[in-house]
């Protein structure tokens, strides 16, 4: 499944590493995709609780108690295969784990590869949107 079959197809987005700072990347493409139809939940235990441009946020994402189709990473690429591990406990499982650009660990996508997830690495979710509109 190609990047813009994922955005066609998976319409809810837990954003990992998620800040509150309109001049992060993980903010202004947090916002570009809830206000192009998007569903985005925050993952940042700073904002735990918070609401931040309409994005409600959680500690982890074992706390998100709806179901999630892609989990798009913004955190440094020693953080992967944790946050594939803490995938792989949810219920339901996220279809998708993607990391942003710049973002690659070869156990982490072998992990989520071998537990059926689709694993997109080092594209962004704004640039490969905006490309496939």
């Amino acid at each position: 499944m190609n990047t813009k079959e994922i955005l066609e197809k998976y319409k809810t987005i837990a954003v990992v590493g998620f800040s509150d700072s309109p001049d992060r990347d993980s903010n202004r493409i947090a916002v570009y995709m809830k206000e192009n139809g998007f569903n985005v939940i925050g993952v940042n235990p700073k904002l735990d609780g918070k609401e931040i441009d309409g994005i409600k946020c959680y500690s982890h994402l074992r706390d998100i108690h709806e179901k999630i189709n892609i989990v798009n990473v913004f955190r440094l690429a020693i953080a992967v295969p944790g946050i594939v591990e803490e995938t792989l406990t949810l219920n339901p499982k996220p279809e998708v784990i993607w990391t942003q650009l710049g973002i690659f660990h070869d156990e982490a996508k072998k992990l989520a590869e071998e537990n059926g997830f689709i694993f997109i690495e080092n594209k962004c979710l704004y640039i490969e949107h905006k490309l496939n509109r």
